[in-house]
């Protein structure tokens, strides 16, 4: 890490979280892991405070822990995770483009809190929303509820790791530090929680006219444990940046060939979206047919002309589309990383003519 990417972390943190947690998350960054005293002491820190820009640190998954083989726990700040602050306003404005000002709200709150349960989220951006709206008017949780769900199903969002239960060996001192575990299987199951009710914009002018016995009712019961408590969601940083890999794709496709092209391309990528990991270099095969079936219907693309548009992409020189296989009116993929290298060389070409070129 450079000296620089030291300098921007420092200043992302104190304007973010304020000076103790930048203390601290910068002197974990130039010193790498160490134990919470010898943070407190390096730091001049009291060790509660230490303490709380940790928490604050690993919350927003800017740092994690471990156990040492001597028994002792060390932290660890990852200054890549932070340097992301930077594309926060990216992440919400690409959130609000594909699911409307709900998916920006709660994107927005996770971006600012972290993790969150997602009866937290839910209620939190209906309350939100319900500000812009009209005096008296309603709205359901379970609208933002859908919006949610959506953003979990297309992996935006995905599920924090839970503590082990796991019982050690009769007789075995216990860990100094809990262990987190992430099941796979289950990262992107919503939990059938019936995030149930409205809410109801408060009035603006007047005196509150709410009886206090039935709003200190209300206040008891929001303090009540909700549904999901220990379920927290997180942003899934890796599926936004995958998202805009597929963009730089179909705008390449686009300018070099047509928009029909550029649209055949797009429909492969979000039929691939879930099924493709972030670092495969090519995506799942897909069959023509299944091709034809998820056009946009305001293509109006025969089965034929849609063959001919696979046969030119799979011959075109960039080798974005390739070709794997006859079966189902013939097997297409998408060369991911030939994909990015092409784009690479031409954007290296471009700044080398620009600036030799006539000279």
């Amino acid at each position: 890490m450079t000296q620089l990417e030291s300098q921007i972390c420092c200043r992302l943190l104190l304007a973010h979280y304020g000076q103790i947690v930048a203390k601290v998350g910068t002197h974990l960054i130039r010193t790498g892991c160490q134990p919470l005293r010898l943070i407190a002491n390096d730091t001049e820190t009291p060790i509660d405070q230490v303490k709380k820009a940790l928490c604050v640190l690993i919350h927003h998954n800017f740092a994690s822990y471990h156990v040492h083989k001597r028994g002792f726990v060390e932290y660890e700040v990852h200054h890549t995770h932070i340097i992301r602050i930077l594309r926060y306003a990216r992440y919400i404005y690409s959130a609000k483009t594909l699911y409307g000002d709900t998916g920006e709200l709660i994107i927005e709150e996770l971006l600012q809190n972290g993790k969150m349960t997602m009866s937290a989220v839910v209620k939190k951006v209906s309350d939100r929303l319900l500000e812009t709206m009209e005096d008296s008017k309603t709205r359901e949780y379970s609208e933002t509820s859908s919006t949610f769900i959506r953003l979990v199903q297309t992996h935006f969002l995905q599920k924090c790791g839970i503590v082990s239960e796991s019982v050690g060996a009769e007789g075995a001192h216990p860990s100094p530090a809990p262990t987190l575990v992430a099941d796979e299987k289950e990262m992107y199951t919503v939990p059938t929680l019936g995030v149930a009710g409205q809410g109801k914009r408060r009035r603006t002018s007047g005196e509150d006219s709410e009886p206090k016995l039935k709003r200190s009712k209300q206040e008891h019961a929001d303090q009540e444990l909700p549904p999901d408590d220990g379920i927290y969601w997180q942003v899934n940083f890796e599926r936004f940046h995958q998202h805009f890999r597929d963009q730089v794709i179909v705008a390449a496709v686009g300018s070099k060939l047509d928009q029909t092209c550029s649209e055949i391309v797009r429909t492969m990528l979000r039929m691939s979206e879930v099924t493709t990991s972030s670092s495969s270099s090519h995506t799942q095969p897909l069959s023509s047919n299944e091709i034809f079936r998820s056009i946009p219907a305001g293509y109006n693309l025969s089965k034929q002309v849609l063959d001919q548009y696979l046969t030119l992409l799979s011959d075109d020189p960039m080798e974005f589309v390739g070709k794997s296989g006859d079966s189902g009116g013939g097997m297409y993929v998408i060369n991911l990383h030939r994909a990015l290298a092409s784009l690479a060389r031409a954007t290296v070409e471009s700044v080398v003519q620009e600036r030799y070129v006539g000279l």
